[in-house]
């Protein structure tokens, strides 16, 4: 008999878009695309579909504990990916079982507005995931619009001003162990989707071709999802997130083969396998 090789185990904790685009569906597939064992915790339930948000309902924050304490007391986590949280008390919640449990990497996606412009975190939960969230993390991924949120600024408008972001936010992150901020700029015009990776010293560009489709639904969700499932499996943060960009990249290259919806699409997590 052969002996059983370890797989990395990524748990993702967030809400549930029906539509599978964006959330725990999406994560799962990122996942166990790129290697790693998904679980998750359902921390949010939300109607949604390509087009739009109709209606959110959180769970119980106690029930949101219950899960997270009778996975890793069985099944460990090596990554946890955090997205939409939805309130506060679950977010305070998610911190305090994730301080007992001290995962190795923890990956916060601060996810607050849907690709349809639905918010989806409640505004008095923002205090909670700055107190009790960020100061835990291996990484948070921002896009602009959250960057700003999150340092009470504008959204930025060029890559000089990314810079500034990205160093911003990293003073904010806990200053012992390696803390790493990934900025997106997708927001941004261009020919070129352009991310910087920083860890107070190291300000790394990741560029990438902007790819031409409407099909961009869950591109949040889906490039936290690929760090948490490659920081376990990667020599360094760096090549982790090298990696991670290259397969969102894909990922959008390939949406417009599925034809999901008639709204934002989802990308096509399985590229490399359909």
């Amino acid at each position: 008999m052969s002996a059983v090789r370890p797989i990395p185990k990524a748990l993702t904790i967030a809400g549930v878009d029906p539509s599978g685009g964006a959330g725990v569906l999406a994560d799962v597939k990122a996942m166990s695309a790129l290697g790693a064992y998904a679980c998750g915790v359902i921390a949010a339930l939300t109607a949604q579909n390509t087009q739009g948000v109709t209606g959110v309902l959180p769970v119980d924050p106690a029930f949101v504990a219950q899960q997270i304490d009778t996975l890793f007391a069985d099944v460990p986590a090596d990554a946890v990916k955090i997205g939409m949280l939805g309130s506060r008390p679950v977010t305070q919640v998610v911190g305090e079982r994730l301080a007992h449990w001290k995962p190795p990497h923890v990956v916060l996606d601060p996810v607050m507005i849907a690709k349809s412009g639905d918010a989806l975190l409640a505004r008095d939960a923002i205090g909670a995931l700055r107190e009790v969230l960020m100061p835990q993390v291996t990484m948070i991924t921002p896009n602009l619009p959250e960057a700003g949120v999150l340092l009470e600024q504008r959204p930025v408008e060029t890559v000089k001003e990314m810079r500034r972001v990205a160093e911003r936010l990293r003073e904010q992150l806990a200053h012992n162990g390696h803390r790493w901020v990934f900025l997106k700029g997708g927001h941004l015009p261009g020919d070129m989707a352009i991310d910087l990776l920083h860890d107070g010293d190291q300000m790394i560009e990741l560029a990438a071709p902007r790819i031409d489709t409407r099909n961009t639904h869950g591109t949040g969700c889906t490039l936290s999802a690929a760090l948490a499932a490659l920081l376990p499996q990667a020599q360094d943060v760096p090549e982790a997130a090298r990696r991670a960009k290259h397969y969102l990249t894909e990922a959008i290259r390939h949406a417009d083969r599925l034809g999901v919806g008639s709204g934002n699409g989802p990308v096509h997590h399985f590229h490399g396998w359909w």
